[in-house]
């Protein structure tokens, strides 16, 4: 954890709103709690793969009557891996070059994603419906590696620079929506008790 704590110690230079930004939601926030060598975009990408090598493994178990569904189960989720590890390092190389900031991922469409491609993937091995693989694989994969190029890529080349020192956040201008002295009260609209959980929250 000793490279964590390296970037750790200059959040204090930043304003909340950098931070936030630089932190990012829950998920990436564990993330941030690794060391960087270990949460680099291609090890996020690729430790998907393996999650949903892992959900594929009853559905080859028990849809492959040979013997040998654990040689294809292998091998099937080895390409995933590297497959999702190549679009990782893919999502790093563009980020690097566009110095592009993280943005939310779309999380209505992304997080429904894999259940709904496990459901066709199911359904299919059933023999209800003969679906093209390519549509419930497409479904399973693009959660992982969109959220690491949307997000977590961006996220890792500021925490890299954080590291080193630098400020990744000098010459852009953040909007500081909490400086505004009225922007709380035009978000209340009158409500007396939202305002007074505002302040109390600013107070802590």
């Amino acid at each position: 954890m000793e490279s964590s704590a390296r970037w750790q110690g200059h959040l204090e230079a930043l304003n909340p709103k950098e931070r936030d930004t630089l932190l990012g939601t829950s998920l990436s926030r564990r993330f941030t709690q690794l060391p960087l060598w270990l949460s680099h975009p291609s090890n996020i990408s690729a430790f998907y793969g393996l999650l949903v090598s892992l959900a594929l493994l009853l559905p080859y178990r028990f849809a492959q009557a040979s013997e040998s569904w654990f040689t294809n189960w292998v091998f099937h989720s080895a390409l995933i891996m590297v497959a999702c590890l190549l679009l990782g390092m893919l999502s790093l190389i563009i980020v690097s070059l566009s110095k592009r900031f993280p943005v939310t991922p779309p999380r209505i469409i992304l997080y429904p994603m894999p259940f709904v491609g496990f459901g066709l993937l199911t359904i299919s091995h059933t023999g209800m419906f003969d679906l093209p693989s390519y549509l419930y694989m497409f479904l399973l994969l693009l959660p992982g590696p969109m959220y690491v190029h949307l997000s977590w890529a961006p996220r890792w080349r500021l925490l890299c620079q954080l590291e080193d020192g630098i400020n990744p956040f000098e010459g852009h201008e953040m909007k500081h929506y909490y400086e505004d002295s009225n922007f709380v009260e035009k978000i209340a609209d009158g409500d007396e008790e939202l305002l007074s959980v505002v302040n109390a929250l600013e107070d802590e």
